[in-house]
């Protein structure tokens, strides 16, 4: 007792403003429930395990400790299991996580000799108590954030559905026996809430489904609701109400009174038909979940260094897969684990070693590499009653990474592509200062336009990037006889492709990834472009390649693409992959013998030229609504005058923006700056990357998408180069070296948008395929090479 009197001055009382760890070591994944248990420094309020608090101590000087240790309450193990109803992970009607109860004691603990008071007591200083409930009661940073469940955002009231004004036409709707008003569809149909007219649903990517009436109808009337029949009981908020206005599936709270209108009496329909949801969570678990997940199957768990699973901390299933497959690599595991120790990186960090990247990401890679804490947890899966891991929470490390990001830093689902290039980026920048130390060229490498004008001269457009991004060509699909017959077959017995129950009937296109490569490469024409030769617009002809080949290939599936009107919609097909793949000739020469290069410059007034304009259509039936002009005219641009729809709705948005009545600018400094910085993690030049975000209004999804559907914007309006000076891979400090990759890692997603759904990893390790679901580490039997969203191949030689 005398000692901790001697060093009373040591701890402090907690102030509100202070961050107070005391769930998680802030240097490993040691936790009260750990053997050693976990001890709160008492002046930071950072907590470190048993094998670690003696750096803290020698580092700082500070004596006093917390010592926290948990034991599990014993629960009953006929648990009932319940089917799941909700696409989400622990909350009510999702997916159990079967979380067991743990009990708490406490005691004070003195460095360096560990001596240990009882605590609470009446014997302990006052300051000591006082600080000490302070700590017990408080909130722990690591949890403030947190969120223990995925899933899909709830429906939101319509803001159309309490002004719906209603046509008095007469019409009275039977309660049966419907068909589409249009053609002869007699399932998947829509009842306009405005008009009474029944009309079917949209058309899948591949011919199936509806004919777009019910969509046609809400373009050519602008009527907003309606509501799929067959969805609608006496549970009212249970029916498939959609607004084609807000894109999605809606509340109508006066959905009684809009039924009653057209004769419907609700109380005694019977439901024949799912909702969009339901759809979605039937096609998930039926066939994606249990593909991917390969559920189903005997899942063999397996333990040991670099077997470690990663807690699902609330949609956070983007980062894990990612971050498994990272630190698969001879980069990752050589910088954050191979050569630098725990200790080395802790005393490197700065005061507060949770805000420290290289430390997070240092702690990451001992924590997954290491093998300590991929042990055999002492109680059994209760869904499969395998052996499991616990698996490690990445908060610390999500915290640093995502910090000052307003989508990472969040608990949404986000795209795991994103996420990548955004890790890449920040790796990039925290070693500015030790370029040698600069994970990210690992992934790197050169790509090359090369631009043809008419006149025979040419003219070449570089720049650096990590992700190779693949439109996938499904005409070029290699079972077109099959989908001819199924969709046939389809059509006969007047079926959708969700009202098939065995997911092994449904056939989707097999697209091969060479076809996916070719396409990359091969030539396109580039309409509207300015050559500098001709000293006019022209078509030139654009052939892209690679100028160096990095040591890990990252390719990104475009399977989420934009249809008319910033629609999203997912290519539901297959990408067959062999396991080795050769992009050698896809190499790019440069200027070759005989070749001219094109004169340099642009000529000023064809830049100004190339500035967005409004479309004279769109604003003048804005302003026959009473919009002022200037307000028009700047939702056609920031719309890229896509339609009267799409301005009418970014206009009704930015009403109230503090700019909306400021002079139309083509500056190029009024874009939001997180959003440009994105966009460069990228890989694209800041003036296209500037030009898409005004053309899409800062979206940066849509930006991405504009500049993939708008190459020329990179060449047509810009001063191509017109020498052959850029540097050699080996200059740029790029790697470089043979064609021939093997693929070692995939990421697969499980949703209709990457911002929602899962995402779990595939992973070569010692020979064979392992599983990264989360927490859930095994081999596996049958990895979805074909269903990849993002592949990760490495350099043979």
């Amino acid at each position: 007792m005398e000692l901790l009197r001697s060093n009373l001055s040591r701890v402090q009382i907690p102030e509100p403003t202070h961050r107070i760890y005391k769930h998680e070591c802030c240097i490993s994944f040691d936790t009260p429930r750990s053997e050693g248990g976990l001890f709160v420094d008492m002046n930071s309020f950072l907590a470190f395990g048993k094998d670690y608090v003696s750096w803290n101590y020698e580092k700082t000087g500070n004596p006093v400790y917390l010592h926290i240790k948990q034991t599990t309450k014993s629960v009953p193990e006929d648990r009932p299991l319940k089917k799941p109803t909700l696409l989400a992970i622990g909350v009510d009607g999702g997916f159990d996580n079967n979380e067991p109860e743990y009990e708490e004691s406490y005691s004070i603990v003195i460095l360096p000799d560990f001596v240990s008071l009882p605590f609470p007591s009446v014997e302990l200083p006052e300051k000591v108590r006082i600080a000490v409930d302070t700590v017990v009661n408080a909130v722990g940073a690591e949890r403030k954030e947190q969120v223990a469940a995925w899933t899909a955002e709830k429906k939101l009231v319509s803001e159309h559905a309490l002004t719906l004004q209603q046509i008095k036409s007469g019409i009275v709707i039977p309660p049966s026996g419907w068909k589409c008003a249009k053609c002869d569809k007699t399932e998947n149909l829509w009842l306009n809430l405005t008009d009474g007219m029944i009309l079917c649903g949209r058309k899948n990517w591949d011919g199936t489904g509806g004919n777009n009436h019910a969509v046609e109808h809400y373009k050519e009337t602008a009527y907003p609701l309606a509501v799929k029949l067959g969805t609608i009981t006496a549970d009212l908020e249970a029916a498939d109400v959609y607004s084609y206005p807000e894109d999605d599936s809606v509340l109508d709270p006066l959905l009684a009174e809009h039924l009653a209108h057209f004769g419907i009496d609700f109380s005694s329909m019977q439901k024949t038909e799912m909702t969009t949801a339901e759809r979605e969570l039937d096609q998930n678990t039926n066939f994606d979940w249990n593909r991917i997940q390969e559920s189903g199957k005997e899942l063999v768990p397996v333990f040991g260094p670099g077997y470690t699973g990663l807690v699902n901390l609330g949609n956070s299933c983007y980062l894990a897969a990612t971050m498994q497959i990272v630190f698969s690599t001879h980069s990752f595991i050589s910088r954050y684990f191979s050569h630098q120790s725990l200790k080395m990186a802790f005393e490197m960090a700065p005061a507060d070693p949770t805000l420290d990247l290289n430390m997070q990401l240092t702690k990451l890679g001992h924590g997954l590499l290491s093998g300590k804490y991929s042990i055999p947890a002492t109680q059994k899966d209760a869904t499969t009653g395998d052996a499991r891991q616990e698996g490690i929470p990445p908060r610390m490390f999500k915290n640093v990474i995502a910090a000052s990001h307003a989508e990472f830093s969040s608990m949404r689902q986000q795209d795991a592509l994103e996420f990548f290039l955004h890790l890449v980026g920040k790796v990039e920048r925290a070693s500015n200062t030790t370029p040698d130390l600069d994970l990210s060229r690992s992934f790197k490498f050169g790509i090359e336009e090369k631009i043809l004008c008419p006149s025979g001269k040419v003219g070449y457009n570089k720049r650096e990037d990590c992700i190779l991004s693949l439109n996938i060509p499904l005409h070029e699909a290699t079972n077109k006889d099959e989908l001819e017959a199924f969709n046939k077959q389809k059509a006969g017995k007047g079926l959708e492709e969700n009202d098939i129950r065995s997911s092994d009937e449904i056939v989707r296109p097999r697209v091969p990834l060479e076809a996916c490569l070719a396409n990359f490469a091969s030539s396109e024409p580039i309409d509207d472009y300015y050559s500098s030769a001709l000293k006019g617009r022209t078509t030139a002809i654009k052939t892209t390649g690679l100028t160096s080949f990095p040591d890990y290939l990252v390719l990104h599936m475009r399977k989420f693409v934009m249809e008319a009107g910033w629609v999203p919609k997912k290519l539901d097909v297959y990408i067959d992959v062999p396991d080795v793949i050769d992009i050698s000739h896809m190499r790019s020469k440069g200027l070759q013998p005989g070749e001219e290069l094109l004169p340099d410059g642009v000529p000023e007034e064809v830049i100004e030229s190339a500035q967005p304009v409004a479309n004279e259509e769109i604003v003048a039936q804005l302003v026959s609504m009473g919009f002022s002009q200037l307000h028009c005219q700047k939702a056609a641009i920031n719309t890229s005058n896509a339609g009267v729809e799409e301005a009418m709705n970014w206009l009704l948005s930015h009403m109230d923006d503090p700019d909306i009545d400021a002079p139309i600018s083509h500056q190029t400094s009024d874009v939001d700056q997180s959003s440009l910085d994105a966009l460069l993690s990228f890989g694209f030049a800041e003036d296209v990357a500037r030009k898409a975000l005004k053309a899409s209004g800062g979206d940066i999804e849509k930006a991405t998408d504009w500049i993939f559907n708008n190459p020329n914007a990179s060449v047509s309006d810009m001063d191509v180069s017109s020498s052959n000076s850029a540097q050699t891979p080996a200059q740029s400090g790029l790697p470089d070296g043979g064609g021939k990759y093997k693929l070692f890692g995939i990421v697969s997603h499980m949703g209709t948008s990457v911002h929602c759904g899962h995402y779990v990893a595939h992973i070569l390790k010692e020979g064979r395929w392992v599983i990264f679901n989360d927490d859930k580490v095994g081999i596996s039997t049958d990895p979805p090479k074909d269903m990849g969203y993002v592949y990760f191949f490495q350099r043979l030689d």
